[in-house]
């Protein structure tokens, strides 16, 4: 076996050697391949190299360049650019162009069409604009027979009305002595009070006094009032529209006086409501067409409370207030306005004096003021503030305060009511503060002092801190 193994060894050993001369051989020829090869790969790269970076080296400077005759071009051509612009546009502005004129002659009949066609619309735009109530504000014969005013609203198809409550004129009592000798009305109330007061597109208050030099006072009665004719301007300067006379002082120095309160507010430019030469003008109401709404303003009052009242109620042949203690004429007289208008306002003279609780008149009333047709509810003549209510989706407030009427320090306010043809659309209290004969509005903490008391007496209504009332 060992003798076998032997003879293997040397049969391959034998083999090798015989193989050595083609081993070497192929050995050989593959190292030349591979020389052969690596030389051939950097001939490539050499090839490469010397043809791109020249080539890239040109398109760069190809861009350069063109990027420069560019900007060069730029700089070069656009002062000519804007002068051609001005020219142009400067031709333009002083006549039409070839062209504008060649298709002004060849569109003629277009151009006629158009301009017919522009009048068809303004004509369009003018019947949208005209009042449903036109017929009526081209009669003014009319308008005066039916105490019909006009306004025009500051914002379209809306109409602003503010209301605040008692006023007085009289110089024998302390009120007057802020305006002093000069007359100067913004001295007793505050401009930015006036500047409300004259923005809105009707203000109404009540003039709770009569304006005349004649007449006597009413035996026996305690507070009589009664200024001169020539201050009825005051109202104009606080851009009043519309007062109420249907109160417990308007008839203070008897039936001369009255008429004289008439004919001074008439002669001043101030509609009235709630008093007149007869009870047909007293129970008149007045009608204010605001755009394309028409609003209707009644006013009677429930004080004094007895069958022969100092203040006596106008007659068919006699002057004198509108009196409501019974309602029954008064709510008539809801009902008519309602027929003929889009909105009433009942403006009511009741409660008891000082006293912030409703009384029995007032709740009883209220109710039927707005089953007449009432659309909005203001109240007055206790001398402070009173709730806020709403009836059926109707608001009622049953007492604005005094407003410029004497010395004591008591809060007040203005009511601010925006309508459009649906109804309400905003409701708004405005405190304001009576004090030393000065009226002036409240901010900050004493503005919220006032709405804060104002939540806490006024039931099923919500008061914001600007005073916005919603329901």
């Amino acid at each position: 076996m060992f003798h076998s193994g032997e003879c293997l060894k040397c049969g391959i050993l034998r083999i090798n050697f015989a193989m050595a001369p083609v081993t070497w051989y192929n050995g050989r020829m593959a190292k030349k391949r591979s020389r052969r090869n690596r030389n051939k790969k950097k001939k490539r790269i050499r090839f490469h190299r010397s043809f791109f970076l020249p080539f890239l080296l040109t398109l760069t400077a190809a861009v350069a360049l063109g990027v420069l005759a560019l900007a060069a071009h730029q700089w070069i051509m656009e002062p000519v650019k804007t002068k051609k612009t001005d020219i142009v546009q400067s031709n333009r502005e002083k006549a039409p162009t070839q062209a504008d004129s060649a298709v002004a002659e060849g569109n003629g009949t277009e151009t006629a069409g158009d301009e017919t066609e522009a009048a068809g619309t303004e004509k369009e735009t003018e019947t949208e604009t005209v009042s449903k109530y036109q017929e009526e504000l081209d009669d003014p014969a009319y308008m005066e027979e039916n105490n019909i005013y006009t306004v025009e609203p500051a914002e379209a198809g809306r109409v602003t009305m503010a209301f605040a409550g008692d006023i007085l004129f009289d110089a024998n009592y302390a009120i007057m002595g802020a305006v002093g000798s000069g007359g100067d009305i913004s001295k007793g109330i505050t401009p930015e009070v006036m500047e409300r007061m004259q923005a809105a597109d009707i203000m109404m208050l009540n003039n709770e006094f009569a304006y005349s030099n004649r007449g006597a006072p009413i035996e026996e009665k305690q507070f009589t009032f009664r200024a001169r004719p020539e201050t009825a301007a005051y109202l104009t300067d606080l851009g009043v529209d519309l007062v109420s006379l249907a109160n417990n002082h308007a008839y203070d120095y008897g039936p001369t006086a009255l008429e004289d309160t008439l004919d001074t507010l008439r002669e001043t430019g101030i509609p009235y409501v709630g008093a007149g030469r007869n009870i047909s003008e007293a129970r008149r109401p007045v009608y204010y067409i605001v755009g394309d709404i028409k609003i209707a303003f009644v006013s009677a009052t429930q004080i004094e409370r007895l069958d022969t009242p100092d203040t006596k109620e106008a007659t068919e042949t006699s002057p004198g207030v509108f009196r409501c203690w019974n309602g029954a004429k008064f709510l008539e007289t809801i009902r008519e306005a309602a027929q003929n208008s889009d909105f009433v306002v009942a403006y009511v003279h009741w409660g008891t004096e000082n006293q912030v609780e409703l009384d029995w008149a007032q709740l009883k009333q209220a109710p039927e003021l707005i089953e007449a047709g009432a659309d909005l509810v203001i109240g007055d003549h206790p001398h402070c503030l009173q709730p806020i209510g709403v009836i059926g989706g109707v608001p009622v407030i049953y007492s604005l305060g005094n407003f410029w009427f004497n010395s004591k320090t008591l809060d007040t306010c203005m009511v601010e009511v925006v309508i459009d043809e649906t109804g309400i659309v905003s409701y708004q209290f405005i405190p304001c503060l009576q004090s030393g004969c000065r009226t002036t509005l409240l901010q900050g903490a004493e503005k919220e002092r006032v709405l804060s008391y104002m939540r806490g007496i006024s039931e099923g209504v919500r008061i914001d801190e600007e005073g916005f009332v919603s329901w």
